[in-house]
């Protein structure tokens, strides 16, 4: 027997990101997140949500752009 779909509506996918639903209709539209249209409503299956979480993972030592050393000496 197989498992029941949990179905997101792009509100509630968009909040349980925490972002906002322009930018999941851009993940969606880039094929970052898998979407599916049933008429005029767009779903979002839970278990895709979750991998796409997961697949969104920082790795260790990939920012070290955004914080750049510091040259000299720190003045009091």
């Amino acid at each position: 027997m197989s498992t029941p779909i949990n179905w997101l509506s792009t509100a509630d996918a968009a909040k349980y990101l925490g972002i906002t639903p322009r930018t999941l209709y851009r993940f969606i539209d880039e094929g970052h997140i898998a979407g599916y249209r049933f008429g005029r409503v767009i779903r979002l299956k839970q278990t895709d949500v979750d991998s796409f979480i997961d697949s969104s993972r920082i790795e260790p030592g990939s920012l070290e752009h955004l914080y750049p050393e510091v040259v000299g000496e720190a003045r009091a």
